[in-house]
């Protein structure tokens, strides 16, 4: 979390604070899976597996990061083997990571904005969670997506796309690229995720993620 902070604290002063305010011990807006949640079978199988081969990893559902005020939410696909999952955040100590990080740096997007999950907490064999292991994890998506200041929802590929529409009960739209869907209060922009898959082949590049990130920022 420090590194996030302290890359973009200066420019992040310079954007508006949520208005909401919370207590020193109001770091989530909805509980969080126990550390040997059983929702997902295969998933705690792996799990376990994963705590043998990598002892010092986190290896348990990753919490979200970010303020319980935030006004936009950026939900992911699932944690990495060796990102999310070994660094206990989303979306820290992998490519993806630094992609998603870097672009919140460069829109002065900092922790008091911004709030990031995942569809699934808990690193899937392959990164492929299945349709089941999304819906058991709904319940904590519902949550994050009710936060007080709540304005805007980023979804990182189909997946949490399709998470964000199951989660607020709504039936699904077509996902695309610089997609926006307005659903309520809430607006859901899409975006490719910023996976190597993507990044390296062009699929994704900076400008337009950027583009995205500005279209976020119009809509608060």
């Amino acid at each position: 979390m420090a590194a996030w902070v302290e890359a973009t604290s200066s420019r992040a002063r310079r954007t508006p604070r949520a208005r909401c305010r919370t207590t020193a011990t109001a770091t989530t807006c909805c509980n969080e899976p126990d550390r040997d949640c059983a929702r997902c079978p295969r998933l705690a199988a792996f799990r376990a597996q994963n705590r043998v081969a990598f002892p010092d990893f986190h290896n348990a559902p990753v919490p979200s990061e970010g303020g319980v005020c935030a006004r936009i939410l950026v939900v992911g696909l699932a944690p990495a083997l060796k990102g999310g999952n070994r660094s206990g955040l989303p979306f820290r100590g992998d490519a993806s990571g630094r992609w998603l990080r870097a672009a919140l740096d460069r829109h002065g997007l900092g922790e008091d904005m911004v709030r990031i999950t995942n569809a699934v907490r808990c690193v899937p064999p392959a990164n492929r969670p299945t349709a089941a292991e999304v819906a058991a994890c709904r319940p904590f998506l519902v949550g994050e997506l009710s936060g007080p200041e709540l304005r805007v929802a980023l979804a990182l590929g189909r997946v949490a796309h399709d998470a964000v529409f199951g989660a607020l009960g709504l039936r699904g739209a077509a996902f695309g690229h610089g997609a926006v869907h307005a659903l309520g209060r809430l607006t859901l922009v899409d975006s490719y995720h910023p996976s190597p898959q993507n990044t390296n082949t062009g699929r994704l590049t900076p400008a337009m993620f950027d583009a995205v990130f500005k279209t976020l920022k119009d809509l608060l």
